[in-house]
């Protein structure tokens, strides 16, 4: 498992300052979302490259519009020198394709993951608007995002491991909703421990309010990637 911090505080000032006090882990994964790539662009990517050129960035936008324009944004984000980003498995097929067949043109590309659920659906939200049950459809996206050439997804951890089955033990998953010690799980639905992403297979857990809203942001992260080295030891036995 790789630790992904999520960068989701009210200002840039914020973010950069929990950034700063990470900057002695090299390898972290830093998610940038909506909220602060509308608000902070590229100068914030950069910054976070400065503050730590160790740093991994993980660009969280959901591209999801027609296939060629979604092929056009993913051409701009690879540019940024992000390290990942994501779409919308709800696109379909063919914007799939057609965003990895751009991306392919290129000498290096950013990881590329397809959203299946968002996490914070429940059960009859999602029905509601996909006519069927999460599990059901995330193993669908998942396999359709597979078969086209993309390198993971985002789901539920509770998804990751089936998913896996349903695909490839390479195939990524990068899972939002871990409250690594079982923290409050605000308002996601389908929250999972490092102990469940462990026996799950995720790859990517991904953490915001559990290490921000801690008085000792730093010494949280170094907690958290002590748990992780403790649950890679046992599957590793």
């Amino acid at each position: 498992m790789q630790l992904c911090v999520a960068l989701d505080l009210p200002t840039a000032s914020e973010n950069m300052q929990l950034a700063e006090s990470l900057a002695g882990y090299d390898n972290l994964w830093m998610k940038v979302g909506f909220r602060s790539y509308i608000r902070d662009g590229r100068a914030f990517i950069d910054t976070l490259k400065q503050i730590n050129p160790h740093f991994r960035i993980f660009l969280d936008l959901k591209l999801y519009d027609i296939p060629n324009t979604m092929a056009d944004a993913a051409e701009e984000i690879a540019l940024l020198g992000v390290d990942m980003f994501n779409i919308h498995a709800s696109a379909g097929a063919v914007a799939m394709r057609t965003v990895m067949e751009r991306l392919g043109q290129q000498t290096e590309r950013p990881l590329v993951l397809a959203v299946t659920a968002l996490t914070s659906f429940d059960e009859a939200g999602f029905a509601s608007i996909y006519g069927v049950g999460i599990d059901q459809k995330a193993g669908e996206f998942a396999k359709m995002s597979y078969e086209n050439g993309l390198d993971g997804v985002v789901s539920s951890a509770f998804e990751s491991r089936a998913i896996k089955a349903a695909t490839d033990e390479t195939f990524l998953t990068l899972c939002p909703g871990i409250r690594p010690f079982g923290e409050d799980a605000g308002d996601q639905q389908r929250v999972a421990t490092l102990e469940v992403a462990r026996t799950e297979q995720v790859d990517f857990p991904v953490i915001g309010r559990p290490i921000y809203r801690d008085p000792d942001p730093a010494a949280k992260v170094r907690r958290i990637l002590e748990a992780i080295q403790q649950e890679q030891g046992l599957q590793s036995r």
